[in-house]
């Protein structure tokens, strides 16, 4: 919500058209991200005549200050939600920055590929605001996404598989 958001915006407005349809996925409670993203495609459509998306919805798979057992049963439901998602769109990348709804969306997409139904590339770019340690998201992602990306060099350090690109967003 919000800071997210706007951190995967700014990466999209570098991306060329052929990017598209792009496919939004945020947390049924996140009451700013739809919002910003109508704001942002209405922009990007004055540039590109044919730009498309979509939105939909998903349970938030971890509330903030969730205890760490009940949020095993809400990521599990939030799998579930998502599986029909991403065998409906059947993605090619899945760009994702961290918050937790990420987190589903990946692994539905890593079932869709070891089901051998669909293959999508998944590309984590971890927060900003992540200077030293990575978020839960980025912590459990790690080890399943194609390309791990940081944007400071202690991070990078730490994490050898992780790709450093400096400041991006």
């Amino acid at each position: 919500t919000g800071g997210h958001t706007t951190e995967i915006l700014r990466l999209l407005s570098c991306l060329s058209e052929s990017y598209s349809p792009r496919h939004y996925i945020f947390a049924d409670s996140d009451k700013m991200s739809e919002a910003k993203i109508r704001s942002f495609e209405q922009k990007r459509a004055e540039t590109f005549s044919n730009s498309q998306f979509t939105l939909d919805r998903i349970p938030r798979s971890r509330e903030v200050r969730q205890s760490w057992a009940s949020s095993v049963v809400t990521t599990l439901y939030s799998i579930l939600y998502s599986l029909p998602l991403t065998y409906k769109w059947k993605p090619d990348l899945i760009l994702c920055n961290g918050p937790g709804t990420c987190v589903p969306v990946c692994i539905s997409a890593l079932l869709l590929g070891l089901l051998g139904i669909k293959r999508a590339i998944i590309v984590y770019v971890e927060s900003i605001c992540r200077v030293e340690t990575l978020s839960l998201s980025g912590k459990i992602l790690y080890y399943f996404s194609d390309y791990f990306i940081v944007q400071w060099p202690d991070l990078k350090e730490k994490y050898p598989k992780s790709i450093y690109l400096g400041r991006i967003v």
